[in-house]
């Protein structure tokens, strides 16, 4: 059998972190290995356990979730966000310090399960009010270059599989769209990710929106 998946829950408010932990710890192939009331305390509580999941609230006395996120990164962690706030600011901040997913708290239990086994996997998250905020962060932002330097190790084929990562398209549904195999369009995924230096969907969405590859409403 595999190994079940680790994850760490942050939450400054005991009945939450602890609802969360029951939730997630009576799953099969979840244990949950530490709980942390602040930012600073999950620094420690992550280096003792290297979780493969930190369920992370954003706001937090001694240092708040998402400077904790910005610590952990490079880490062997991945980061799924969890907040009450459907803030684009947060959304934003969270996913430049590298979190790999975003909810909000009023999920059902089965889309947090879902999501920490999403992220644990190596997949992005992000809930679909939280993709129309961070969209809208960028329609505020000032235009940038059409082709930027950053994407000239990218084909032809990989900008426009990039294009519909952003727009938050399943390979399935990229699929279809460009009349591909599923297995191709993985494949173009991971060497944009390679090329890129970035290692999920998450990241892959704000390049392609800081780089001025994707315009909301284009």
């Amino acid at each position: 059998m595999d190994e079940p998946i680790s994850v760490v829950v942050v939450d400054d408010q005991d009945m939450v972190r602890a609802g969360f932990a029951a939730l997630l710890d009576a799953q099969d192939d979840l244990t949950v290995v530490g709980q942390a009331a602040d930012g600073q305390a999950a620094l420690e509580v992550c280096a003792r356990t290297a979780p493969d999941v930190v369920l992370m609230d954003v706001r937090m006395p001694v240092l708040d979730g998402v400077e904790a996120t910005r610590r952990l990164a490079g880490g062997p962690s991945r980061v799924l966000m969890l907040t009450t706030f459907d803030i684009d600011e947060y959304v934003y901040t969270a996913l430049r310090a590298g979190a790999s997913g975003f909810l909000l708290k009023d999920a059902t239990p089965d889309e947090l399960v879902s999501a920490v086994r999403v992220v644990a996997a190596g997949q992005s998250l992000l809930a679909p009010t939280v993709t129309r905020r961070l969209i809208e962060h960028f329609t505020r932002q000032p235009a940038l270059a059409a082709t930027p330097p950053t994407l000239d190790a990218l084909t032809p084929r990989e900008r426009e599989v990039l294009g519909w990562v952003a727009r938050g398209e399943s390979n399935t549904e990229i699929a279809a769209r460009l009349v591909l195999a599923e297995q191709t369009v993985k494949t173009h995924v991971g060497r944009i990710f390679l090329k890129l230096g970035i290692r999920d969907r998450a990241q892959a969405v704000m390049v392609a929106y800081e780089t001025g590859l994707v315009s909301p409403g284009r």
